[in-house]
C-alpha cells in the first residue's frame, strides 16, 4: 500500500543509540515528565475505579435508594448511571488539556533533543 507522505529521510532526524535512549530515561528532565504524569494518571484513575465500584455496589446492595425516585420516572440509579458517563468524558477532556499544556512541551523538548534538533 502507497503512502502520500515520503518516508522523513536520515539528514532529517538522527536516530538516537540505546546509550542515549538509556542517558535521557536517567535525566532529571524525563523524570519530571513521568512524575507529571503519574501525579495526574494515577489518582484520577483510583478515583473514577473507587466512583465506578460505588455505583456498582449500590445498584447490587440499596436497591431501595437507586430505586428512588427524584422526579417524574427519574430515580437516583438513573442520574448516577448518567454521571459516570459524564465523569468520563469530564476525565478524558481533562486529562487532554493536561497533556497538551503539562506533558507534551516537555515530551516535544526530549524528542527534539534526541533527533538532533535545536
Amino acid at each position: 500500500m502507497a503512502t502520500d507522505a515520503p518516508p522523513p529521510s536520515k539528514e532529517q532526524h538522527k536516530l538516537p543509540s540505546p546509550e542515549e535512549y538509556n542517558e535521557v530515561h536517567q535525566s532529571a528532565e524525563f523524570a519530571e515528565l513521568r512524575r507529571s504524569y503519574r501525579s495526574f494518571a494515577f489518582p484520577l484513575t483510583v478515583a473514577f475505579i473507587v466512583w465506578y465500584l460505588l455505583y456498582v455496589l449500590l445498584s447490587n446492595y440499596a436497591g431501595g435508594f437507586m430505586g428512588t425516585k427524584l422526579f417524574g420516572n427519574i430515580n437516583v440509579a438513573f442520574v448516577l448511571g448518567i454521571a459516570q458517563f459524564a465523569t468520563t468524558f469530564l476525565i478524558a477532556w481533562w486529562y487532554a488539556r493536561h497533556a497538551s499544556t503539562k506533558l507534551d512541551p516537555k515530551a516535544e523538548a526530549i524528542k527534539t533533543r534526541m533527533e538532533g534538533g535545536a
